[in-house]
């Protein structure tokens, strides 16, 4: 609450603003309800005040955004505001009601007095409880029981065997909490941006001061100027606006449902968005070599971690082409392929009216449709019709002579290896462009694949993530950082503070 003093206006008084609060009660209630027109749920009670219940006052409250049980309570709250704040030497009248307010305080019970109609109109849409005086220019606005929200459970996008288990929730307000308890710093800067749109969602984005390059937080808070009078309903609409190549099959950003993923992020001098309303925390900027990485790769033992780590990517290349590499082979390269194995694929493919590559896109387009049914069919039978779907459609293609049961293996094989990679954004990439390069394979063979990865290599060499290289520190090669690429070294090799960290970077 601000500290500036509020000053009684009299009731002859009628300059007043479009923007300000009158002091006739008749004239805000009237607004109030032209401004509320045909919303049901917007509650108006009136209440009488005074020695003699002479004085008139109202509230105004969304009783969609109240819980019921409470009210009750909540409104003895309110009559003990309006008929016994002042001291009790002083009588209750208009004057009085709002010289206490304005010099000594708004209420023991977090209000917040709000000189403009607008703020009362928001505060209202908030889930507050303002409250109008006749004879008085400004408005009291108290914190009213809000909705429930989720409750903090383990993460669905994010389940490890070892490790933390709490995630985020659609209160922004929870989410910088678990934020702060887990890093107590005062470093660890939080900003809120103010509410625009009409959504009036809130915003707010966090970072660690000493850790985070001065560059890249310029860079991202004038993209985040972008923001001003757009529509927030969920992180990926600033994640678009945000991000260099809005084109790219590539995601420059990263999101986490784990406090811990956004802590470690922070002390690696990440930038964390978070939007009021949705669990996803978009961290920025992002590289490739971390999109192959997982919170749980640091709560295994060393060796461990960096054999799941090197898995990984051997999924992110049979993911990205294993069917090309079949289509490849047995089309262009059949030479190359052990005499055993050729007889058996010839065989697998004796009477197979189609070719390699449009038997590949069908399978491929069939394993797409049930994978889609799957997620947007209801959870308790969304995982039964996929999975029950793809062996039944497996095994009718090969009855029907529509497909072989290597490549049935091949398709399955493929899906399984994008499921192993922990960022679902970038297997969404992969999964896009396993299309192009079949058709690079069908066309040049293994010339074509090789011409298609170097193309992919090109795009990612120039792509950039808040003006920073997206192969970093692959590319600009970055020596101190390469012992959690590839491979997880030892935690007392990594574990340093974030002011060594950010000086293993070279200055540019």
């Amino acid at each position: 609450m601000s500290d500036k003093p509020v000053s009684f206006v009299p009731a002859s008084d009628e300059s007043l603003a479009d923007a300000a609060i009158s002091n006739r009660l008749a004239a805000n209630r009237e607004r109030i309800d032209h401004t509320f027109i045909n919303c049901s749920d917007i509650i108006t009670l009136s209440w009488s005040y005074g020695s003699d219940m002479q004085y008139e006052a109202y509230s105004v409250y969304a009783k969609t955004l109240i819980q019921k049980k409470d009210f009750n309570a909540f409104k003895e709250t309110l009559k003990d505001l309006v008929e016994g704040s002042p001291p009790p030497d002083v009588d209750v009248t208009p004057q009085t009601v709002s010289y206490y307010f304005s010099h000594h305080a708004a209420s023991s019970k977090s209000a917040d007095i709000i000189e403009s109609f607008p703020e009362a109109v928001d505060a209202i849409l908030e889930g507050n409880i303002v409250i109008f005086f006749d004879q008085w220019n400004c408005a009291l606005s108290y914190k009213a029981v809000g909705l429930e929200t989720r409750q903090v459970t383990e993460s669905v996008t994010e389940p490890v065997v070892q490790g933390p288990r709490e995630s985020t929730v659609e209160s922004i307000s929870k989410n910088l909490g678990m934020l702060r308890l887990r890093l107590k710093s005062p470093d660890l800067k939080i900003i809120t941006l103010p509410p625009s749109g009409r959504t009036k969602t809130t915003v707010a984005y966090s970072y660690l001061q000493g850790a985070v390059n001065p560059e890249v937080l310029a860079e991202f808070e004038r993209r985040m100027t972008k923001l001003r009078d757009l529509d927030i309903l969920e992180t990926s609409y600033i994640e678009e606006i945000l991000e260099d190549s809005t084109y790219s099959p590539f995601p420059q950003f990263r999101y986490t449902e784990r406090t811990d993923v956004a802590t470690a992020a922070l002390l690696e001098g990440k930038i964390i968005v978070l939007v009021d309303g949705t669990g996803s925390m978009l961290i920025c900027p992002s590289f490739l070599v971390e999109m192959l990485q997982s919170s749980e790769d640091y709560y295994q033992r060393t060796v461990v971690s960096s054999l799941i780590r090197l898995l990984r990517i051997f999924a992110v290349l049979i993911a990205l082409g294993l069917p090309s590499l079949y289509i490849a082979f047995s089309t262009f390269h059949s030479e190359l392929i052990p005499t055993v194995l050729l007889i058996a694929v010839i065989n697998s493919r004796e009477g197979i009216p189609f070719p390699a590559v449009i038997e590949a896109f069908i399978m491929e387009f069939l394993f797409e449709l049930l994978r889609e049914a799957g997620i947007r069919l209801p959870r308790p039978v969304g995982s039964a019709v996929s999975i029950v779907g793809a062996l039944v459609i497996g095994e009718a293609s090969i009855n029907a002579g529509i497909a072989s049961p290597i490549m049935v293996i091949i398709v399955a094989l493929t899906g399984i290896a994008s499921f192993a990679i922990p960022q679902y954004n970038f297997a969404y990439g992969l999964r896009l462009l396993r299309f192009p390069i079949m058709l690079f394979a069908a066309f040049l063979g293994i010339f074509g694949i090789l011409i298609a990865f170097l193309l992919i290599w090109l795009h990612l060499a120039t792509l950039r993530s808040l003006g920073q290289p997206y192969l970093s520190p692959i590319g600009p090669f970055y020596p101190k950082q390469m012992k959690d690429v590839f491979i997880r070294a030892p935690l007392r090799t990594l574990m340093r503070s974030p002011r060594m960290m950010k000086n293993d970077k070279p200055q540019h």
